[in-house]
């Protein structure tokens, strides 16, 4: 992703230390947070200083490069973290077979990343034939670059479309409470995509006036049947897409398949705390006696998705 015009990945490392972009300080400023035990990558994923099922996945596999030496241990805390993106799971699986094979254990996380940057690459070359000239297209959440390492999910098909000079316009939904909607709009203006963000209850109105042509979205989880688990709110947009005859799709690499579920009612969802609604960058916005409930991710049915964009092309369902 360029970030004022310079290619950056959204965490990388120097040595055996692990870098990211701070999503908790975007757009306003742009800092790097650094981890230098399998503690502090630990606390990035919990945190969100790292957020995105793909990023997520490539801090666990540089968390367990960090923490080799007391790998079980290491892969208990990681697994702790998040419990609904299942690349985290996938990367620590990986990563757990690489060291019990006695390779290095840097090497193997670095090959993990190339490959979930490939595989997002590949999804973008894959969904840009979805995207005619003049295209208007909806995501929910932030699935780009920032959350994914490089190139994107459910943004990796509007770059591409981009780049080949398609005219596209993009309505990024706020996605409230954490406001992955604003890094959405933020990585958009980097690569100077037109685009929107609207608030999360506006996209059924953009659709019902014929505004909006597709909807892309990424995933955290997705079952064997096609449910899938995603940023809280994206089921409401499948059902308003069925309405009103929008195609719906989901962009995510393998690594977010999980052949275990049989279908989306064993997706794990978490729960969060009450002051990402109550706050917003520190400041209090609702009183004390104000009681909330926070679910992360929602469960979006089969039924509802038009198809899947893979780094193997597009599955339909």
């Amino acid at each position: 992703m360029k970030i004022d015009g310079r290619p950056y990945r959204s965490l990388w490392h120097e040595e055996k230390v692990v870098k990211f972009i701070d999503q908790r300080k975007l757009p306003y400023t742009f800092e790097i947070f650094t981890a230098k035990t399998i503690n502090d990558v630990a606390f990035a994923i919990k945190e969100m200083v790292v957020r995105g099922a793909p990023a997520i996945g490539a801090a666990a596999a540089y968390g367990m490069a960090l923490g080799e030496q007391e790998s079980d241990k290491s892969a208990a805390l990681l697994r702790s973290t998040r419990p609904t993106a299942y690349d985290l799971f996938y990367a620590v699986e990986y990563m757990t077979k690489a060291i019990d094979q006695s390779e290095n254990a840097f090497d193997a996380a670095s090959i993990y990343i190339e490959s979930i940057i490939d595989r997002c690459k590949k999804i973008g070359e894959n969904g840009e034939k979805l995207i005619k000239d003049t295209m208007t297209i909806l995501t929910h959440c932030n699935a780009g670059a920032l959350a994914t390492v490089d190139y994107g999910t459910a943004l990796a098909p509007l770059r591409m479309a981009h780049e080949k000079q398609k005219s596209i316009f993009v309505f990024a939904d706020e996605t409230r409470p954490r406001l992955q909607g604003l890094l959405t709009a933020w990585e958009l203006f980097q690569e100077g995509i037109p685009h929107a963000l609207i608030v999360d209850n506006a996209a059924g109105y953009f659709m019902r006036k014929k505004e909006i042509d597709l909807v892309i979205v990424g995933a955290d989880r997705i079952a064997k049947n096609g449910d899938f688990a995603n940023k809280i709110g994206t089921y409401e947009k499948a059902v308003c897409a069925k309405e009103n005859d929008i195609p719906f799709y989901v962009a995510a690499p393998a690594s977010t398949f999980d052949p275990n579920l049989e279908d989306g009612t064993k997706i794990v969802i978490e729960e969060r705390e009450r002051q990402e609604l109550t706050e917003i960058h520190g400041k209090t916005i609702m009183p004390d006696w104000i009681s909330v409930k926070n679910p992360a991710f929602d469960i979006t049915p089969q039924k509802y998705v038009t198809g899947y964009i893979t780094e193997n092309g597009i599955q339909k369902k």
